[in-house]
Order: structure tokens, then sequence, then C-alpha cells
């Protein structure tokens, strides 16, 4: 599976950076995914749902390290060169 598009959506918050949407072999998409700065870097999050008992669980993740390594490296790649283009930091 490639991922064949990144759309990065900036956003200037503490810790929320972007919103990103990765389109899958220009025919699968997940929406929602979330750059976050965190204390020790930027970390992506899955898109989630909050439950009953207010905890969040994802409703779309990567189920291999290997995979998951492949969409967060895509993904944080995208959002830099994002943000260097639109002058956030």
């Amino acid at each position: 599976m490639e991922i064949t598009e990144i759309t990065v959506s900036i956003r200037d918050e503490d810790k929320l950076k972007a919103f990103v949407n990765v389109t899958f072999d220009d025919c699968f998409v997940v929406r929602g995914m979330k750059v976050i700065k965190g204390a020790t870097g930027y970390f992506v999050s899955m898109p989630s749902r909050r439950m009953n008992d207010g905890t969040y669980r994802d409703i779309a993740h990567p189920i291999t390290n290997e995979f998951r390594e492949k969409v967060e490296n895509a993904i944080l790649a995208a959002y830099h060169e994002e943000a260097r283009r639109s002058g956030h930091k």
C-alpha cells in the first residue's frame, strides 16, 4: 500500500499543529489525523472517537510498527514542508 497524497491544514495552537488527510493507492482516504507537538517532539495522532466513559479510541490506525513508521515519517515530512512554505514553525 502506497501513500499517494497527503494534505496538511496548519493550525496555530500550542500543541495541535495540523490536521492531515492521507490517501492510499489513489482509492482510500483517512481523514482527521493530527500532528501534535509533545514534550519530546512532534508525533502523529490517529483519528479517534470519544467513548461513553470519556476515553478516546482510535478509529483507524496502522496494524504493524513498520507501516506506522512509514505513515508517520511521510506525514511529518509533509507537515514540516507545509509549515516551512507557509512561514509557521
